[in-house]
């Protein structure tokens, strides 16, 4: 059964506290993936061009997405240490940090997988894909479905006086 009444909001402290923890959570997410696709990959199989590339990509996509959700959960102190801003909340639903915790994830299982087989990081196309999903969803959709303001209005001018005659015609 659900809660009754305002879901209670999250204090700066609480922000700050959960942010460190989702940060240490995905500093251990990319280091567990990076140690295990070096033992496989760099120990004991012959490394290839292609190995040390696809190394470059995932460490580059790890790189760029935990240093926007640090800068994004960055605390303000007060010059007496007390905290006055806990940065933005990292779990918030629908947020921009969703997309960067998705975008770790990905790589880390991608970068596991391709321990098996290296066709594995074409599953990494899934991330444009769901970009291109969420841009046609929430700007290119509405953008070409919306209908022009203008016939609208003429329409609904021509209904209306059609109402109006036919009340006229009623008295």
């Amino acid at each position: 059964m659900a809660p009754k009444g305002k879901i209670g909001t999250k204090g700066k402290k609480q922000i700050h506290e959960e942010n460190e923890a989702t940060l240490k959570f995905y500093t251990r997410v990319i280091l567990g993936a990076n140690t295990i696709y070096a033992a496989v990959n760099l120990l004991l199989y012959d490394t290839s061009f292609w190995t040390w590339l696809l190394l470059l990509f995932a460490l580059v996509v790890y790189t760029g997405s935990y240093r926007s959700m640090a800068a994004m959960a960055k605390p303000a102190f007060a010059s007496d240490g007390s905290l006055i801003d806990g940065g933005i909340d990292l779990n918030m639903e629908q947020g921009m940090a969703e997309h960067l915790k998705d975008a770790i994830l990905l790589t880390a299982i991608v970068q596991v997988l391709s321990t098996l087989s290296s066709y594995f990081w074409y599953l990494w196309l899934l991330a444009p894909a769901r970009a291109l999903q969420l841009l046609w969803v929430n700007f290119l959709g509405p953008w070409f479905s919306s209908e022009t303001s203008a016939p609208p209005e003429e329409a609904n001018e021509k209904k209306q006086r059609r109402q109006e005659r036919r009340q006229m015609k009623r008295f």
